[in-house]
Parts: structure tokens; C-alpha cells; sequence
């Protein structure tokens, strides 16, 4: 009977994209001599801990979900015991029985990619922001030590009421 399983796990945040990708490699690679079928990998970024674990207090959170008989279970958890990197991690049966394993696989596969475009237009957004940010405060900082279009010099102020008192 095959089952369908959801391991999550945090990972020290100072772990790089690529460190994290090297795990989720070698998790994967567990899984298929198992004979599981990886689902989908979600990836929840970087949070803070509800308490401090090894005196981290965040971490970087993903989930794993995958098919399998319970074989793989086992194993896929001892990997996570021994790697150090790994701060905790839980696994739950998210579905007792799987019938139609390829109409899963086609949904978890629309799923990720619906994410992982969600990922990327959030990322869009938030380097945009950062920009015009970045921009405001480059404007106050060079507008501040110049006159705008609307302030007049003071000291061409002066200089025309002398030129005024010449005159006379």
C-alpha cells in the first residue's frame, strides 16, 4: 500500500542555497534506493524559531513530500539524524492510501510549479522595493545638500540686493 508522506525539516540558516540543494539532493537520492516517489520539495525560507535550538534561533524551513511504503521512511529519517546541519525534523503521514500515483504526481508537479512562481514574483517585488528604497534615499541625500527647482540660494539673494544697492 503506498502512503503519502510529508518530512519537515529546518536547516542551520547560515547554510547556503547551495549547501541546501546538496541536502535535498542527497535526501532525494535516499528516497529513490527505497523505491519512494518524491512529490514535491517546498521550500518555507528562513524563520525564526520558536526557541533556540543548538543557539540558533532561525532557521531555514523545508518540506519534503513523497510516496512510499514505509521503507523509506525509516532511512530518509536516519540521514537527517546523522547530517549536522540539520536542526529538527518531523515526518507525518499526510495521506494513508495513494490510488492514482500519477494524477499525485501531476498535481504536486502543478503545485511546485505555481509556487516556485509565486517564489519568484515575491523576490521580483521585494528587490524592486529594495531599489526605489534605495533610490529615495539616494534622492533625499543628493537633494538634501543642493537646492530643488522651487528653493531659492540665499546667497544669490544677496547677491542681487547688492547688485540692487549698486544701482542706486
Amino acid at each position: 500500500m503506498i502512503r503519502e508522506y510529508e518530512t519537515t525539516f529546518i536547516v542551520q540558516p547560515e547554510i547556503s542555497e547551495e549547501g541546501r540543494e546538496a541536502l535535498c539532493q542527497k535526501f532525494d537520492q535516499v528516497l529513490a534506493r527505497y523505491g519512494a516517489t518524491r512529490l514535491m520539495l517546498d521550500d518555507w525560507g528562513k524563520r525564526r524559531l520558536a526557541y533556540e535550538i543548538r543557539k540558533f534561533q532561525k532557521g531555514h524551513y523545508l518540506s519534503l513530500l513523497y510516496l512510499d511504503n514505509g521503507a523509506a521512511v525509516r532511512e530518509l529519517e536516519y540521514a537527517l539524524r546523522i547530517e549536522e546541519s540539520i536542526l529538527r525534523f518531523l515526518t507525518v503521514q499526510a495521506k494513508d492510501e495513494v490510488l492514482d500515483i500519477e494524477a499525485r504526481k501531476v498535481e504536486a508537479a502543478e503545485q511546485e510549479r505555481v509556487q516556485r512562481e509565486r517564489r519568484a514574483a515575491d523576490k521580483a517585488a521585494r528587490e524592486e522595493e529594495e531599489r526605489q528604497r534605495l533610490d529615495t534615499e539616494e534622492s533625499l541625500v543628493l537633494g538634501g545638500a543642493g537646492f530643488g527647482e522651487d528653493e531659492i540660494d540665499p546667497d544669490a539673494l544677496d547677491d542681487a540686493d547688492s547688485d540692487e544697492a549698486d544701482a542706486e
